[in-house]
């Protein structure tokens, strides 16, 4: 049943990534054709853009997370056994931790001052816009925290390590039917 909640979840983020996706091009995109064609443009559509795109690459990082896809450096991981693997693995988790920690300490203590400031066009606050943050920083640490005990207790399976040091060829969402099921 927690299974098919997360991969609820994750079509659901990936929806909203579409979403966002498709609105910054119908902005950006409009916007070029008012320019070029009308002489005037939308300044509504440059700030929510932007707006977009921070939403767009936070809740990308969680769900590029969860499908362990995020930058590594694997060439020295990749030659160590196992047991070096998930040494190396746990430390790396205890390190996103601490800095999803930080993410959110960051976040927290710069609220008020986000709450209090208002874009300069839509007068959007902005703890609208970087309220993103707290999901970033909450959803990567759970995602974290859910690897760690799996690899504490010796639930890992054995192609999360391997994604761990870049090899997908036995992930289950190697190929699209797996990854949409």
């Amino acid at each position: 049943m927690l299974a098919t909640a997360e991969r609820w979840v994750l079509r659901a983020l990936e929806a909203i990534l579409v979403i966002l996706l498709a609105g910054m091009v119908v902005m950006v995109f409009g916007n070029v054709v008012l320019r070029y064609l009308f002489n005037s443009g939308l300044d509504l559509s440059e700030e929510l853009s932007r707006y977009f795109f921070v939403w767009l690459t936070y809740i990308g990082a969680v769900v590029v997370m969860r499908e362990n896809g995020h930058l590594g450096v694997d060439t020295f991981v990749g030659t160590l056994g196992r047991n070096g693997r998930l040494v190396c693995m746990v430390l790396s988790d205890l390190i996103i931790l601490i800095c999803c920690v930080m993410l959110l300490d960051g976040t927290f203590k710069q609220h008020e001052i986000n709450a209090s400031s208002v874009a300069p066009v839509t007068g959007l606050s902005m703890s609208y816009v970087y309220g993103v943050l707290y999901f970033a920083g909450i959803g990567i640490g759970l995602i974290t925290l859910a690897r760690l005990y799996r690899a504490l207790t010796g639930k890992l399976a054995s192609y999360e390590l391997d994604e761990f040091v870049g090899d997908y060829s036995n992930s289950p969402s190697r190929d699209l039917k797996g990854h949409l099921e």
